[in-house]
């Protein structure tokens, strides 16, 4: 039988591979030293539209589908960037196959403690490479389609224009009076993450002109001339905000944007989030190269906690996101208050991190926060 719950422990592996920072590192390494072409290019840059096309394929290989147009129009994009950045077309093509293979490569190793059959796995592998083709195709197309200087569609465009807004500077107001955007009087920066969801809320944010929305490195980004309307929270999809500011300050609130989109991510929160609503989580997930190195230093309490790190790493969140209340983190955890005291106490003794303190709390929801995304 080959129904959908089948499917779910291929799904689930794929994505917590995808998801390992560790393996995203060792694989943007080998596409800069195997694809020459492209090693000027900042490791976020290729890392995100690595992660973003994998996690489409993903969500495509749960559906047992193609890509849809909105996958599609991400691979355009990318395309179009790399056209524009010099980067010939066999250098993206040869960077995505370096990273799918090494991708596969560590699913194929981990599949098995992860009850998935060689058998499945290469029933998914097949899907991937159905799905892939057609990505493939569209995205030579784009590619041959902006160096052979046919001018870009309206929303490639957009694309252009709002690329030139967020690099900030006077360039950025040109492209924000081109864009026909408020000179003066603040503008606000919008990111989430592209997909079939994010459609609903780019809907959402046209509806109130004026805006410039396109994907843009892997994220749907918007520029509006004023704060989202109840009905663009209401769209029911993770986003980061940031603003108002001037567009000369651009590239500044862009980052800022990303990162309330992270922040939010990370704690779990819903809708469109201010980045001023979480300041100290947007500062920390901002921050990967600390977190490598939080991670290395407590890599001996990890160990020592063994087979109890994750429920330990989990029980200190859970409890810090509780506000410290022992009671509502084991309701929320299904265990007894003494259970949630005791890894409390084990988390403590193995880190020398006292949780309960101000920053301590600080640096053990990080630290436990991290161990968790990599296990």
């Amino acid at each position: 039988m080959d129904s959908r719950d089948d499917w779910t422990p291929v799904v689930d592996l794929i994505e917590r591979v995808v998801g390992d920072a560790d393996l995203m590192s060792s694989v943007v390494a080998g596409v800069r030293t195997m694809v020459r072409e492209v090693a000027a290019l900042p490791s976020a840059d290729i890392a995100g539209h690595t992660r973003a096309l994998l996690v489409a394929a993903t969500r495509a290989l749960a559906a047992r589908r193609g890509p849809t147009e909105a996958e599609l129009s991400f691979v355009e994009e990318l395309a179009v960037t790399r056209a524009r950045q010099g980067v010939p077309v066999e250098a993206v093509l040869g960077a995505i196959h370096v990273a799918e293979r090494a991708i596969w490569s560590r699913a194929r190793e981990v599949a098995g403690p992860a009850g998935v059959g060689a058998e499945r796995l290469l029933d998914a592998r097949e899907l991937y490479d159905d799905w892939a083709e057609a990505v493939r195709a569209r995205l030579i197309a784009a590619h041959h389609a902006t160096t052979a200087g046919q001018g870009p569609r309206t929303r490639d465009r957009e694309a252009a224009i709002l690329r030139r807004l967020l690099d900030g500077g006077s360039a950025g107001a040109l492209a924000a009076a081109e864009a026909g955007l408020p000179v003066a009087g603040g503008l606000w920066v919008l990111a989430a993450r592209p997909g079939e969801a994010a459609a609903g809320l780019e809907r959402s944010l046209r509806d109130q002109p004026p805006v410039l929305c396109a994907v843009v490195d892997g994220l749907l980004v918007a520029v509006l001339g004023r704060a989202p309307s109840s009905r663009v929270a209401r769209a029911g999809v993770v986003a980061g905000l940031a603003g108002p500011a001037e567009p000369e300050e651009l590239a500044a609130v862009r980052h800022l944007a990303v990162a309330a989109l992270s922040a939010a991510e990370s704690a779990g929160r819903a809708g469109i989030i201010h980045v001023a609503r979480v300041p100290a989580l947007a500062a920390v997930v901002d921050r990967a190269d600390l977190a490598a190195v939080l991670l290395d230093h407590h890599r001996p309490a990890w160990t020592a906690l063994g087979a109890r790190a994750e429920p330990v790493a989990r029980a200190v969140c859970v409890w810090l996101e509780a506000d410290r209340d022992v009671d509502l983190a084991a309701e929320r955890l299904f265990v007894h208050p003494n259970t949630v005291r005791n890894r409390l106490q084990r988390f403590a003794e193995v880190t020398g991190i006292d949780p309960s303190a101000t920053f301590g709390g600080v640096d053990a929801w990080w630290l436990c926060r991290s161990w968790l995304a990599q296990a």
